[in-house]
């Protein structure tokens, strides 16, 4: 494949950084599954990398953007636990656990990814995945940051109709970052203006979606996360 397919700008990474709530939320969710020997794809800046670093035995960071690699290196420069991949995932490696967070949505032959990655899983292992949600919230930030899609749980379903494994789970979550989305969506606001403030305000309402989506049993929200068990 064209290298130059995978470049990725990443603009909007920096802004989410500081979205300590959710990303702790998040790892809330995925932690009991980040086990043993490791692959990241798409890592981007290594936000959620600090996140979960001390859970996996071993991390393999497949990273194509080249500046994003080389910043990878640079950031984690000194961990012994860690290689760095500046391609494609790929390759004849078994991982105990595989990680897309926020990537899947970049790939245009997203169930492509998805299959190739479910089979360089090892017995037992995990495939963690999470997208953004409801294509109905499809908007120009989709479209400014590469998305080619948002997801509903039938679209992940039917990529693992016919493949062997042991459980799926699937779940809905942060309602507020939905509730918002639709909004956004619903005025067509300029999303870029005061951008940075907006993220901040999101981030700090994290905690009360929690609470929503507790509530409602996860029976919506801005991101669809999926965890397969093999």
């Amino acid at each position: 494949m064209n290298k130059k397919k995978y470049e990725y700008e990443g603009w909007e990474l920096k802004f989410f950084d500081k979205s300590k709530n959710f990303r702790n939320y998040q790892l809330s969710l995925i932690k009991n599954y980040l086990i043993g020997h490791l692959a990241e794809v798409g890592p981007g800046n290594g936000i959620n990398l600090i996140n979960y670093y001390k859970y996996p035995d071993k991390i393999d960071l497949y990273e194509p953007t080249i500046k994003l690699h080389l910043d990878l290196k640079k950031k984690f420069l000194k961990s012994k636990k860690i290689k760095f991949y500046n391609k494609i995932f790929g390759g004849k490696k078994k991982y105990d656990t595989i990680v897309y967070l926020d990537v899947i949505e970049h790939i245009k032959e997203d169930k492509k990814e998805i299959i190739k990655a479910f089979k360089s899983i090892k017995k037992n292992g995990y495939l963690i995945i999470n997208v953004p949600a409801f294509s109905f919230l499809y908007s120009q930030f989709d479209k400014d940051v590469g998305h080619h899609k948002r997801y509903e749980k039938e679209d992940m379903i039917s990529i693992f109709n016919n493949l062997k494994y042991k459980k799926m789970d699937l779940k809905y979550y942060d309602s507020i970052g939905f509730i918002l989305s639709l909004l956004a969506k619903l005025m067509s606001t300029n999303y870029k203006k005061k951008f940075e403030q907006k993220i901040k305000i999101w981030d700090f309402l994290i905690p009360f979606s929690k609470i929503i989506d507790f509530l409602t049993f996860n029976l919506f929200g801005k991101s669809l996360l999926v965890i397969i068990k093999k």
